[in-house]
């Protein structure tokens, strides 16, 4: 897609109601995109809905979804494409953490994570895999520098994330054939409140939800005959002392 050809066309983004899913869908419809937003908590995604509705009036439809339950992703699908016509593009952002050694993780804490980090984007990108080939659209998956950078307390879920690295590369070798392009965004250390942290000035020098908003435009407004299969992102500077 180029960049003028992005208004009208449609996104879903899953964990699209706060953090970087938030200002994924917030940059995608401030470039004209119908977005449908996904999250598990009904209310979180109606609030989110409206605040984007507020400046992309009829092209926002919230939809609670868990990543982890493949029928509702089919009826998010099946209800995007009943709302806007087609899928154009796919950011699975769906995510959680738990951390803790191997040998006070619960396992629960483990199922969790693996469930959604990355069991979660193989049924999100199931469930719409052939909108995607009918509108020659683009996946991108948000993984984590935790998927090349393994740190101990790290097991649950730097596996999810290196699986969820090889997941990403191995299906846009198998859909390139369709026109569907596939890339991963690797974050480093993003100012979210992701496992429950609270923001602060603090946060400043780290990458900014926006900032992974602004790449996902990027890699939509690419040429068709190029994939950047793969990006890397860290803070420009290092943390203030």
């Amino acid at each position: 897609m180029e960049t003028t050809t992005l208004a009208g066309k449609t996104a879903i983004v899953t964990g699209g109601s706060k953090g970087i899913g938030l200002e994924v869908a917030r940059s995608l419809a401030g470039a004209g995109m119908n977005v449908t937003i996904a999250a598990r908590h009904l209310d979180d995604v109606e609030r989110a809905a409206k605040e984007l509705t507020s400046d992309a009036p009829g092209r926002v439809l919230g939809l609670a979804c868990d990543v982890r339950d493949f029928e509702q992703l089919r009826g998010v699908v099946d209800r995007t494409v009943d709302a806007f016509g087609a899928v154009d593009a796919l950011v699975a952002n769906a995510g959680v953490g738990r951390f803790g050694a191997v040998d006070t993780l619960h396992l629960s804490d483990w199922e969790t994570v693996i469930d959604t980090n990355l069991t979660g984007v193989f049924y999100t990108v199931k469930a719409a895999v052939e909108a995607l080939k009918r509108s020659h659209g683009t996946i991108i998956t948000i993984g984590s520098l935790a998927g090349a950078n393994f740190f101990a307390g790290g097991a649950a879920y730097n596996a999810s994330k290196f699986g969820l690295l090889g997941f990403s590369q191995a299906i846009m070798l198998d859909l390139r054939e369709y026109g569907v392009k596939v890339s991963t965004i690797m974050p480093g250390s993003v100012a979210t409140h992701f496992g429950g942290r609270e923001q602060s000035e603090a946060d400043a020098w780290k990458i900014q939800a926006e900032d992974i908003g602004a790449m996902v435009l990027y890699l939509l407004t690419t040429p068709a005959r190029t994939l950047p299969s793969k990006i890397e992102v860290r803070p420009s500077r290092p943390p203030t002392r």
